[in-house]
C-alpha cells in the first residue's frame, strides 16, 4: 500500500519539511521514493536548475535514511503544468501514495490545494498526505506526523474507506488513533413560517450516541494486529466545523479521512471541505478518496 511515493518538490525550502515524514513511512515499509521536480511552461529554459536543484535534494533525502534499510531513491524532472505532470507520472508508474507540502513560492504549494487535490483524489484515486509546513521547521528531524491520528467516520462505508490506509500505517508505527464522530443536535424543517430547526431530544441524542459508540467498538476490532491505541470521540454540533475544534484539542498530529462522508458535511469533502482544513488548521491531512476511479 506505501511501496511507491511520489514527493513533488517545488523548490522551496518548507517543501522540505516533508522529509522525516517519508523517510519514517520508506523505512518501516520499504517503499520506493520518487522526488519530482516540476518545470512549467515559462521556466522551460531553466530546466538544467531543475535538475540540479531535484540532484540536490534527492541527496539531502538519501542522507535521512538509515543505510541499512532497504529504501530505494530515485528522481525526475517533469515539464509541463505541474498537476497534469504529477497526475501523468503517478497513473505511469503504479504510485500509491503522494506526499505534497502545504507551502510553497507564493506560501501555499500550486499542487496542494483546489482543484489539483480533487483531481489527484478523484481521477487517480492515490492517497494523499498534505503536510502543514512550518514557518520555523522543528530542531529534530524526528516525524512526529503520525503520533496522534484523527479519523472522522460517519458510519457510513464511504467514510470507512480510509480504514485499511490507517491500518496499514499502524502495523509498522506506532500511533495514537482517535474516532471521531459529530452529529447535528437538531434538523430544519419546512413551515409555513420558513425554515425552523427543531433540537432531537434527550432520548434520541442518546440513542446516537450509543450507537456511534457500537460502531467505533466494531471498527476498533480490525486494529487487533496493529500498534495503534484505539480512543473516541463523539460530539453534537456541525461536524465539519468539530473536525477542526477536536483536532486541535487533543492536539491531533495528522487528520485521515475519505473525500466523501454523509452526515449533513457532504458538500463539504468534496473540494471545500480540503481547503477549508487545511487553511483553518495547523495539522496534516491524509485524504483517501472513496471512489475506485482510476480514470
Amino acid at each position: 500500500m506505501f511501496k511507491k511515493i511520489l514527493l513533488p518538490l517545488d523548490g522551496s525550502k518548507l517543501a522540505e519539511q516533508v522529509f522525516p515524514h517519508i523517510a519514517k513511512i520508506a523505512v518501516n515499509f520499504d517503499s520506493e521514493v520518487t522526488l519530482v521536480s516540476v518545470c512549467e511552461p515559462e521556466e522551460s529554459e531553466y530546466g538544467h536548475v531543475c535538475r540540479l536543484y531535484i540532484g540536490s535534494e534527492t541527496e539531502k533525502f538519501r542522507g535521512i535514511i538509515d543505510k541499512a534499510a532497504n529504501v530505494k531513491v530515485s528522481q525526475a524532472v517533469l515539464e509541463g503544468k505541474a498537476a497534469e505532470k504529477i497526475l501523468e507520472y503517478a497513473r505511469g508508474n503504479g504510485i500509491d501514495l503522494i506526499i505534497v507540502s502545504s507551502h510553497g513560492r507564493s506560501g501555499v504549494s500550486p499542487w496542494s490545494l483546489g482543484s489539483t487535490v480533487n483531481k489527484i483524489l478523484h481521477k487517480v484515486g492515490v492517497p494523499l498526505i498534505i503536510v502543514k509546513a512550518k514557518e520555523k521547521a522543528d530542531d529534530t528531524a524526528e516525524s512526529t506526523l503520525f503520533n496522534r491520528i484523527l479519523v472522522p467516520l460517519d458510519g457510513s462505508p464511504k467514510s470507512a474507506m480510509v480504514l485499511p490506509h490507517v491500518i496499514e500505517l499502524t502495523k509498522k508505527i506506532e500511533s495514537e488513533v482517535v474516532f471521531f464522530q459529530a452529529v447535528e443536535a437538531g434538523h430544519h424543517i419546512h413551515t409555513i413560517g420558513g425554515l425552523d430547526y427543531i433540537p432531537f431530544k434527550d432520548r434520541d441524542l442518546d440513542k446516537m450516541r450509543e450507537k456511534a459508540e457500537v460502531y467505533f467498538n466494531e471498527v476498533s476490532q480490525d486494529f487487533k494486529d496493529t500498534k495503534a491505541k484505539i480512543k473516541y470521540e463523539f460530539r453534537f454540533g456541525d461536524p465539519a466545523k468539530e473536525i477542526i475544534k477536536v483536532a486541535n484539542e487533543i492536539d491531533a498530529s495528522m487528520v485521515a479521512l475519505a473525500s466523501h462522508v454523509h452526515s449533513g458535511i457532504e458538500s463539504w469533502f468534496y473540494g471545500s471541505v480540503t481547503n477549508k482544513l487545511l487553511q483553518s488548521t495547523t495539522k496534516s491531512v491524509l485524504l483517501v478518496s472513496s471512489h475506485d476511479n482510476k480514470g
